[in-house]
């Protein structure tokens, strides 16, 4: 469970994260986050979420953000609203640091998300691998209230979520360990 001023690192895409306001602070209505993408970071997945909208407030560095098929680059002092169900993707191209003030309304468990992906990429570094495909499924899966992959279809997510449920719970990925 996110606590104030926790923080996190997820090796995999070079980010850390610090909780400012979780939901068991706001009652549910707002996740705040000082989030550091490291120098070139790599670029995530284009994703969307579906009920919530996001604000990024750049403090320092360079932000890419890909909207859709827009390609912007934020500086300091910048800020960028994207409203749900608009695919996305943030990632630093830059050589120094990208540090900006993020809130997501409503908080929903995108704080548990960002648990779980961090510690499945750190207990993945220390085993020297990458994060499976079996464990980003199942992470997608599990959050798809709070995120969605904007390719394939949502319908089509849905129908291999329910084919391949069998083996990610059956397997060594641990199910209970980073849903809970």
């Amino acid at each position: 469970m996110a606590y104030q001023n926790q923080v996190i690192y997820n090796p995999e895409n070079k980010q850390q994260i610090t909780f400012i306001q979780t939901a068991a602070g706001t009652g549910g209505a707002l996740l705040e986050m000082v989030s550091v993408w490291g120098a070139h970071s790599p670029q995530p997945p284009l994703h969307y979420h579906p009920f919530q909208s996001e604000e990024f407030y750049v403090t320092s560095g360079t932000l890419t953000v890909r909207i859709g098929n827009d390609i912007k680059v934020l500086q300091k002092g910048d800020c960028i609203h994207i409203p749900k169900h608009e695919p996305h993707a943030m990632w630093n191209s830059g050589n120094a640091n990208a540090v900006a003030n993020w809130k997501v309304t409503p908080a929903l468990n995108t704080e548990y998300l960002f648990e779980c992906a961090s510690r499945i990429a750190m207990d993945n570094a220390q085993k020297q691998q990458s994060t499976s495909l079996l464990q980003k499924l199942r992470l997608a899966k599990d959050y798809r209230n709070s995120f969605r992959l904007a390719k394939p279809s949502y319908k089509l997510q849905s129908v291999i979520f329910f084919l391949i449920t069998p083996f990610i719970c059956n397997s060594n990925l641990h199910c209970k360990n980073y849903t809970d």
